[in-house]
C-alpha cells in the first residue's frame, strides 16, 4: 500500500507475523502530487492484517463433560467396587468454571464451611479429569463415612475403593498435604493446573496419570 503525502513516498511491508514496516522515501513527487493526498489501497490493509492476527490467537477453551478416559475409569471403578459389595455414588465429576466459582464462595462471601480452594479454573473438575465419591449403605443412604464397613470383610469401604481407584492410575485427594479432599480422585496425565490454564489437554490414547496435587 502507499500513501502520497506531502512528497513522501510510504510502503508498507508485511511480515508474516503481521507486523508492518514503514519505509519513507524522500522521492519527489509530480506536481499534482504535491497539490493532492492520495491513499491508494491495495487489497491487503495493514490495519486489517493486525486485527486478524490478534483475533487468530488460540485462546484456551473449557471442556463440558468428563473426559473420556476418567468416564471409563470411573465406570470401571463403580463395578469393580460393587463385586466387592460396595456400592459407589458418584456426587460431582465435571464442573464448570462458574460452577467452581460459587463453591469457592462458601465459607467465604456465602454460608457453610470452606470445601475448597480453588477457584474457577483452578481445578481438575473444571478440565474434566476429576470426580467426587461417596458411598452408598445398605439402608440407601449416601454416606462419607470413612469408617464404615458394609460388606463386613474388616477393611473399611472407603479405604477399598481409594485402593480401587489408585489401581485404575487415579491420585486421591486424601494423599495430599496441604488440603485433604477425601472424596476426590483424579486423572491428571502429567499436566499441572497451569499446564490446563494454558491451554494444554492430555491426550486420550494415553492412560497414565500422575499424583500432582491441585490447589
Amino acid at each position: 500500500m502507499r500513501c502520497l503525502n506531502g512528497g513522501l513516498l510510504v510502503n508498507y511491508h508485511y511480515t508474516r507475523f503481521g507486523e508492518v514496516l514503514l519505509f519513507l522515501s524522500l522521492k519527489p513527487l509530480d506536481t499534482q502530487g504535491l497539490r493532492i493526498m492520495k491513499f491508494i489501497q491495495s487489497t491487503k490493509n495493514p490495519s486489517n492484517h493486525l486485527t486478524n492476527n490478534l483475533n487468530k490467537k488460540n485462546t484456551p477453551t473449557f471442556p463440558t463433560e468428563l473426559n473420556p478416559i476418567v468416564k471409563e475409569r470411573t465406570k470401571q471403578l463403580i463395578q469393580k467396587a460393587a463385586k466387592k459389595g460396595i456400592t459407589v455414588v458418584i456426587t460431582d465429576d465435571f464442573r464448570s468454571a462458574a460452577d467452581q466459582d460459587r463453591l469457592y464462595q462458601k465459607g467465604r462471601t456465602a454460608g457453610g464451611a470452606i470445601v475448597t480452594n480453588a477457584k474457577g479454573g483452578e481445578s481438575y473438575h473444571n478440565y474434566g479429569l476429576a470426580v467426587d465419591f461417596a458411598l452408598k449403605n445398605r439402608s440407601g443412604d449416601i454416606i462419607w463415612d470413612m469408617q464404615y464397613d458394609g460388606n463386613k470383610n474388616g477393611k473399611q469401604d472407603w479405604y477399598e475403593v481409594v485402593d480401587i481407584a489408585k489401581a485404575l492410575g487415579f491420585s486421591w485427594g486424601g494423599d495430599w498435604v496441604k488440603f485433604k479432599d477425601y472424596p476426590h480422585l483424579q486423572m491428571n496425565f502429567g499436566l499441572s493446573i497451569s499446564d490446563l490454564q494454558a491451554g494444554a489437554r492430555p491426550n486420550t490414547s494415553s492412560l497414565t496419570a500422575d499424583t500432582n496435587e491441585t490447589k
